[in-house]
């Protein structure tokens, strides 16, 4: 039975008519407008006048001797790690040798990269390079040909800002625009005169962003259509309130729609949690932030056993899952339906946010369910190819022509007998 110490407030996500007709008409603007359309908005959301779109190499390396040496350390640590771990994941990927079990028929496979892609690195609240890392080393290790990467312009840093800058340089981008929102998407995806098209955006951004990926869908591949950030905590009686408190409140950090949740068998720790959370909110920068997100949106629930817990999580299906509790290893082997599990009590999803190797643009929205965060398998398209010599000819005909019989494709069934005649 599901106890509710705490209850979310509000729903996190909604797609409202009024967004879909902005974000329609914003991309109709830049498909007739081009550049002239992408400055116009910059100056309009951004505050920023902007002359040229695309980043000068002298800008980025200038980027440089703005950011301290110790922040470029850890992002080039950082980047090894996620460098590492998708180089890893690429190991896994094998193309399809030639296998046959009908004489005369080979199959096959190819493992081809994506051509293009479009990293999307969002701006707003705080800087992200992080995510230019976890969006541009998966693709460059994949084998991608061409990475052009975009951030919205700021008004306090007459630009992107340097350290995104400087992590889009160390993660290999080829290519650097200043553009956000919905319109950088519609760049992305039809062109303008200084950026051209892709294949495939990726990466996070608002809801005028969401929005956008969606109704550009099918014009370019997308990773996923991004909600509000979440993390789901499976706790027992031994995890720490700190640990719990806190990471809740990481969360609740990155927006106000942010969800955070909860479950433990424990009463007592829910309860001592709920007052470490006020304590920390208290003494946070970023307090009036995630206090407010948490009192919101946040969730705990106390049941009445681990098993509970597990089915609560499976249903879920959040876009981080933490286990903190005496047996995290049999717990963690039943959980099945996440973006990025996080075993141990020294393992908060701050380590996966920044530097532990996996990717941090991930599932949302209960999206786990069927589908994964960004990782190298991304950019990667697996072509089927099959070869048939004159005896496998023979030997698929008779059923295939019995098929194309039964749907009516009269061109299909001629194609096969018109072989066989020839045979």
């Amino acid at each position: 039975m599901i106890h509710y110490i705490k209850e979310a407030e509000k729903k996190t996500f909604t797609r409202d008519s009024e967004t879909i007709k902005l974000v329609s008409d914003i991309i109709d603007q830049v498909i007739q407008k081009g550049d002239r359309e992408l400055k116009e908005l910059s100056l309009k959301f951004d505050g920023i006048k902007i002359d040229e779109l695309r980043v000068s190499e002298e800008t980025v390396k200038a980027a440089y001797d703005q950011v301290d040496a110790k922040t470029v350390e850890a992002m080039k640590f950082a980047a090894e790690q996620i460098r590492f771990y998708a180089e890893k994941q690429m190991e896994c990927l094998k193309p399809l040798e030639d296998v046959s079990q009908v004489e005369g028929v080979t199959l096959s496979h190819k493992l081809v990269p994506v051509d293009s892609v479009g990293a999307y690195v969002p701006g707003g609240r705080y800087p992200l390079p992080s995510t230019a890392l976890m969006l541009a080393i998966p693709a460059k290790v994949a084998g991608v040909k061409r990475i052009a990467a975009c951030s919205p312009p700021s008004k306090v840093n007459g630009g992107i800002h340097p350290a995104v800058l400087v992590a889009m340089d160390i993660a290999g981008v080829d290519e650097i625009y200043q553009a956000g929102g919905a319109q950088a998407v519609a760049a992305f995806t039809y062109g303008t005169e200084s950026i051209q098209k892709v294949d495939m955006i990726v990466g996070p951004g608002n809801r005028f962003v969401t929005e956008a990926k969606r109704q550009v869908l099918g014009e370019v591949g997308i990773d996923s259509l991004a909600g509000p950030s979440e993390v789901l905590i499976i706790a027992d009686e031994t995890a720490d309130p700190d640990f719990t408190a806190i990471d809740l409140l990481a969360q609740c950090e990155h927006d106000p729609n942010a969800r955070a949740t909860l479950v433990t068998t424990s009463r007592e720790l829910a309860e001592k949690t709920l007052e470490k959370v006020i304590q920390f909110a208290k003494e946070l920068p970023t307090g009036a932030i995630s206090g407010q997100s948490w009192e919101d949106n946040g969730i705990v629930m106390v049941v009445d056993s681990m098993d509970e817990a597990i089915a609560i999580a499976n249903e879920m299906a959040p876009e981080h899952l933490e286990v903190q509790a005496k047996e995290e290893d049999r717990i963690a082997d039943r959980l099945l339906h996440f973006g990025s599990l996080f075993v141990g009590n020294y393992t908060p999803v701050t380590f996966g946010d920044y530097c532990s190797g996996t990717n941090h643009t991930l599932p949302t929205m209960r999206t786990a369910r069927y589908s994964n965060g960004v990782w190298a398998g991304t950019f990667v398209k697996t072509a089927f190819v099959q070869h048939v010599s004159e005896q496998g000819c023979k030997n698929l005909s008779g059923h295939c022509i019995r098929l194309a019989d039964v749907e009516g494709l009269m061109a299909h069934k001629k194609s096969v007998e018109i072989r066989i005649s020839k045979i």
